[in-house]
């Protein structure tokens, strides 16, 4: 077994940065949430996935991520994807590029952009749904400050 946990965490920090976590919260009803506050700069996201913990009701229900920056407007970072019926356990990747949102039923998440980072300026990272279905979602990202004091919570 390689190391202890607290080697675990100081090895996955070098290579994929911060970690910030969003605990499992329902579905917001036809509008957005927010899952992550990005403050005092600017961050370089390595990588953003979400995780079913709650199964989603079986009914159309598009599910986006957005960066909602405090100055500008809001951008996609991964667009539409179909939660009707997803079960606990999908799981849901950000590619950041405004690409479909990536959505494995309880398996691996697959990036075809080949693990690319994207910038995220201070604002919010938030979801957004075109419906309202029962369910739930939690969330994490892994990320690198690109400007002093920059953070994720």
């Amino acid at each position: 077994m390689p190391g202890s946990r607290n080697q675990r965490e100081i090895f996955t920090r070098v290579g994929l940065g911060f970690r910030a976590e969003k605990a499992a919260a329902t579905l917001p009803a036809t509008t957005t949430q927010t899952i992550f506050t990005v403050a005092g700069g600017r961050v370089l996201v390595t990588l953003l996935v979400g995780e079913v913990t709650t199964i989603i009701q079986a009914q159309a229900n598009n599910l986006k991520v957005t960066s909602a920056p405090t100055v500008g407007t809001a951008v996609d970072l991964a667009s539409n994807l179909d939660v009707n019926g997803k079960e606990a356990g999908t799981q849901l990747g950000v590619e950041g590029d405004g690409t479909a949102l990536v959505g494995a039923t309880a398996g691996p998440v697959l990036n075809g952009v080949g693990g690319c980072a994207f910038v995220v300026p201070v604002g919010v990272i938030r979801i957004e749904t075109s419906a309202t279905n029962t369910g739930a979602t939690k969330w994490q990202i892994r990320y690198f400050p690109l400007d002093d004091g920059a953070v994720v919570t």
